[in-house]
């Protein structure tokens, strides 16, 4: 039997209380570290999870007074390090540790809720660029939203005076920094929003640490910036400070300074853009005003005169009158003489026609006798001239027994026997073909 030590009997309540009081009193308060999980929080805000590693498990509460001041939203799997106190839950008999601070494991808190809130925001959708407005290229005037008293205050008023001094600046002084600094902010955006008395807004403040800039990365500012009717300019921080609210804002700026020059034209540079528009349109309108009068000057050249243009209608009118008036008068004359020779044929004074014909077939047979006659004589005379003719055609004379003597050398007819000697080739053309033969000896005309 085993011995019963003081003879103290504790009961489970009493007991449970000693240890409770133990363990508070040797750990009340430690830091630990170790990975989220069984996370969940009901209705009560409060959130339970689970703290653990690769030997153990504790179980864990944190109350949401201390969740207020988290500067992240703790998730299942991550890595945690955060200070607590050891208690025990009496009803369950179970010890759990209470949490009174918590951050991320590695990266810090801050940079841990800015890549959650980042996250979020991204998939709301309010860093696309389909809701950005479009920046005024001069805009009526500015709304700027930064502490009174900052440095960003004063860069910005002077780069305003250097670039378009004409464009007025509404300063909205707010906290940039601290705990109310968001919603300073935020109500800034919206006052600029109810009293639109400026289209453009800038929201700046000078460099500092993520903590510094805390306030323009958290939600209210970012939903703000989101709503905003009104473009939108950030400048806050250096060049390589990015806040939630650049990612929202319709134009991000490294600095605000450079927030002030992309608000505002150069002044400069636009009077010397429009001096250069104002000399080529004058000159493009005295050149249209040139090309105009020459084409004044031509169609007025061309344009007659309106009583020279009626004189010419006037004259063409009359001309045709005069031809009209002797056209019917001569056809009047025409009708009137035909009208009188079919009136005198009725009355039978004129010819009788088939005494024209019978002279018509006279003359006719006349003609017909009187060129038979002339025709018959026409071929007496030709029969004659060709009945001479054929006398005097040598084939004629050949045929009545004569020939054609030609001498072979000249080719000429010889008509002298003295002009041939002995042993000439002659060529002697007969009624009926032709001999070539040779000159045996030559007779005079004495020889005949």
């Amino acid at each position: 039997m085993i011995p019963q030590k003081n003879n103290k009997v504790y009961t489970v309540g009493s007991l449970t209380r000693q240890i409770k009081k133990l363990l508070e009193d040797q750990y009340p308060f430690l830091w630990i570290t170790g990975e989220i999980s069984n996370f969940s929080t009901p209705a009560s805000g409060h959130s339970y999870f689970s703290l653990k590693d690769e030997a153990a498990v504790i179980s864990c509460v944190i109350f949401k007074g201390q969740k207020r001041h988290l500067k992240f939203t703790p998730e299942n799997g991550m890595k945690v390090k955060g200070m607590a106190r050891l208690s025990l839950y009496e009803p369950r008999g179970a010890y759990q540790l209470i949490f009174e601070h918590m951050e991320p494991e590695g990266t810090g808190a801050l940079q841990q809720a800015f890549e959650q809130l980042k996250a979020k925001l991204a998939a709301m959708g309010w860093f696309d660029t389909a809701h950005k407005k479009e920046i005024p290229f001069l805009p009526s005037g500015i709304h700027v939203i930064t502490s009174g008293t900052g440095a960003a205050v004063r860069d910005i008023i002077q780069v305003a005076k250097q670039r378009c001094s004409s464009v007025p600046l509404e300063i909205i002084p707010v906290k940039v920094q601290g705990d109310t600094a968001e919603f300073e902010i935020a109500r800034a955006i919206e006052l600029a929003n109810s009293v639109k008395t400026c289209d453009l807004i800038i929201i700046a403040r000078g460099g500092g640490s993520l903590e510094d800039l805390w306030a323009f990365n958290t939600q209210t500012v970012a939903k703000a910036v989101f709503e905003s009717e009104i473009p939108v300019i950030s400048g806050v921080g250096h060049e390589i400070d990015f806040t939630i609210a650049d990612f929202v804002v319709d134009l991000r700026a490294p600095t605000p300074s450079a927030a002030a020059q992309m608000a505002l034209p150069d002044q400069t540079a636009i009077v010397h853009q429009i001096l250069g528009l104002q000399n080529e349109l004058n000159n493009k309108i005295e050149r249209r005003i040139l090309q105009l009068r020459e084409r004044i000057n031509d169609l007025y050249s061309r344009l007659k005169s309106p009583a020279r243009v009626v004189d010419d209608f006037r004259f063409r009118l009359e001309d045709l009158q005069s031809r009209l008036f002797s056209l019917v008068k001569n056809r009047i004359t025409y009708q009137r003489e035909r009208t009188q020779w079919l009136n005198r044929a009725l009355a039978g004074t004129l010819p009788c026609i088939p005494t024209y014909i019978k002279d018509v077939k006279d003359l006719q047979a006349n003609l017909d006798f009187f060129f038979h006659a002339y025709l018959k004589q026409c071929k007496d005379r030709v029969n004659k001239q060709h009945v001479q003719l054929e006398a005097l055609n040598p084939s004629a004379v050949l045929k009545r027994g004569y020939s054609i003597t030609r001498s072979h050398a000249g080719g000429h007819v010889v008509m002298d026997a003295d002009t041939l000697n002995s042993d000439d080739d002659i060529e002697i053309i007969l009624s009926k073909g032709r001999l070539d033969a040779r000159v045996v000896k030559t007779y005079g005309k004495e020889n005949l």
